[in-house]
């Protein structure tokens, strides 16, 4: 029997003991009296990202078309501004409304998870009395010197100092400790457990610090992946090939790279046909192209570093891969959640919202302007009026299998775009028809809380990449500390390991789309049991028997599931004519821009709430 520890009933079995005797119709201040004095989200391991039950009438509304929800009950409640998403970008609405309009404006924050903060999740481990913060989602402030003004003001404000990563975040922890990027083959698809200094793609080169160090040469690494001889062959050719390779005048080099397959180049131009070489290249991309390279065009794979191009550094020296919170852009959130509601904690110092304990009874006060209502899932929004005249906007939300209703004068949509048109029902058949071209692919990060990392420490790996695994790459968690918050010193102390999965369908080659709703459909069927399953498969087959036991040595597992990861934009104008403004609502979130980051999602809430009227 397994002794992880899981935690993950917050929003099942626990949450609904302590809500079963309310009655129906009670005010949130009532429910907020009720919740346990332990609600605390980012203490819960077992399944989190979209949590089981996060997702149920979303998913009945869209697939169903559900519309009725029964006994609607009016809570008389009325605001200046509801935000349909609480997020980064529907905490930066708010945010901004208030700024714009005044702090004494009301705004009410609906979500359907447990937790603020969309995919900037915080995950906390507790191993052997030590806390380890991580992240379940939006990783690290990406490029932030490209951010726009407003950006930069807002982070200012809420007290986020960009110049503090230059060093809290330690580039030489894994030189020091001679950690480096390596590939694991596992012995359930390549017939052996081994590791090879040689990660065969450029994936691990985003980690700043990371060095390919110790690097076998191609012809080496060839050599001893576990493949026939004729697989290691075509491996070697793959690896020392490239551009040079492609028998085009170099006036048509460009046009033919973006028109022409990755994977047919592997096949036609270099021969490739071993099921391990192309499963290994397939794998070499993960979540740089939101798809398995096999259906990246040449220059796309190019760019990304896909198996056979030279590995270059991703980011430029003004805008490294250093700034990172410990619970990744959660911090962001916390900060916004914070700003807005002062009294969610007694912090006053923002150096310490890192290790402070948020206060979840103080979000969804009546005394207070901002309210944040959690395990809310919006259902419809509707203008009372016709929409060019209309003076508010009725919000319909689920809560405990209730339905509610509350009104705002204005609406921003900070959610999934492609939910709208089944959340908005007036918008026009092109509006909603644009917003439905929108998606997001799955992501699922996976954190680990280990009691010592000499396991790791010893096979001398900072990154293995893992093209036999559910997660294609397992990593040491950057090594961040800052604001009290100490990264794991020795091999000895406890730390979180970090396990990247971007599933892909199983058809090679099928449509993007398609590759989707298939693996969705997977990531969503497992059980946190298949899970530690793969994972004390993957960690035992990976690392030294006589260092690492699996029942001995992993206190945690904390699976962040995102069904709807990343943004993938639409095709044509459709993300412009999506987000168009309607009436008293308009619309924020990655997805409009689109984009995949804090910065996009704070840049697309400034648009948003200055295109109210």
């Amino acid at each position: 029997m397994s002794k992880i520890k899981r935690r993950d009933f917050i929003n099942g079995t626990l949450m609904a003991a302590g809500v079963a005797m309310l009655p129906v119709g009670c005010d949130n201040n009532t429910f907020l009296d009720h919740i346990d004095p332990l609600y605390y989200p980012p203490s819960l391991t077992g399944l989190r990202g979209s949590h089981p039950g996060s997702n149920t009438h979303a998913h009945t509304k869209a697939w169903a078309q559900k519309t009725n929800w029964g006994v609607t009950t009016d809570l008389k409640e009325s605001y200046d501004l509801i935000v349909v998403g609480g997020g980064i970008s529907g905490l930066a609405a708010a945010y901004f409304y208030q700024q714009k309009h005044g702090q004494d404006k009301t705004i009410l924050i609906l979500d359907n998870h447990d937790d603020f903060g969309g995919h900037a999740k915080r995950n906390e481990h507790m191993i052997d009395g030590q806390m380890r913060i991580g992240y379940g989602g939006s990783q690290t402030i990406v490029e932030p010197k490209h951010g726009s003004p407003a950006f930069h003001a807002l982070l200012k404000d809420i007290g986020i100092d960009l110049e503090q990563f230059k060093t809290a975040y330690d580039k030489s922890f894994y030189e020091r400790n001679n950690l480096g990027a390596v590939t694991y083959f596992n012995k359930e698809v390549f017939g052996t457990d081994k590791i090879v200094r040689h990660p065969y793609c450029n994936y691990p080169n985003y980690v700043e610090g990371l060095t390919m160090r110790d690097k076998l040469s191609n012809e080496v690494a060839a050599q001893e992946a576990p493949l026939s001889k004729r697989g290691q062959e075509q491996l070697l050719r793959v690896l020392n090939g490239g551009l040079h390779e492609l028998n085009i005048p170099k006036d048509k080099l460009n046009d033919y790279i973006n028109s022409n397959s990755y994977f047919d180049y592997l096949k036609n131009t270099l021969g490739v046909d071993d099921e391990g070489v192309l499963k290994m290249a397939r794998n070499s991309g993960l979540d740089w192209a939101l798809t398995g390279t096999d259906l990246m065009t040449i220059a796309t794979a190019k760019n990304v570093g896909a198996m056979g191009f030279i590995p270059k550094k991703v980011y430029d020296p003004e805008n490294p891969y250093i700034h990172h919170f410990p619970d990744g852009n959660a911090s962001i959130a916390r900060a916004l959640v914070k700003k807005m509601i002062p009294q969610i904690t007694k912090e006053d110092n923002p150096d310490a919202l890192l290790l402070s304990i948020f206060n979840y009874s103080e979000l969804d006060k009546s005394s207070q302007a901002t309210r944040i209502r959690l395990n809310s899932t919006v259902v419809n929004v509707k203008h009372s009026g016709l929409p060019t005249n209309s003076c508010d906007v009725l919000v319909n939300y689920i809560k405990e299998n209730q339905s509610y209703q509350v009104k705002g004068k204005n609406v921003v949509m900070a959610c999934y775009n492609m939910m709208i048109p089944h959340i908005v029902s007036d918008l026009s058949k092109e509006q909603a028809s644009a917003l439905r071209l929108q998606s997001k692919c799955p992501l699922q990060y996976t954190s680990v809380g280990l009691k010592n990392w000499s396991a790791m420490k010893e096979m001398e790996i900072g990154m293995a990449m893992s093209p036999g695994n559910m997660h294609q790459a397992v990593m040491m968690d950057f090594p961040v500390s800052m604001a009290g918050y100490e990264y794991t010193k020795t091999p000895e102390d406890p730390c979180l390991i970090q396990m990247i999965s971007c599933p892909y369908g199983v058809t090679i080659g099928a449509p993007a789309m398609e590759q989707y709703r298939e693996a969705r459909y997977k990531m969503l069927s497992l059980e946190f049991k298949d899970y530690e399953y793969e994972i004390r498969t993957h960690l035992s087959g990976m690392l030294p028997k006589e260092l690492f036991d699996f029942d001995r040595d992993v206190e945690s597992i904390t699976v962040n599931r995102w069904g709807h990861g990343y943004t993938v934009g639409g095709p044509d104008d459709s993300v412009e004519v999506g987000r168009q403004p309607f009436g008293r609502i308009t619309i924020a979130n990655c997805d409009s821009a689109p984009g995949a980051d804090a910065k996009t999602a704070i840049e697309m809430a400034l648009r948003a709430v200055g295109e109210l009227s």
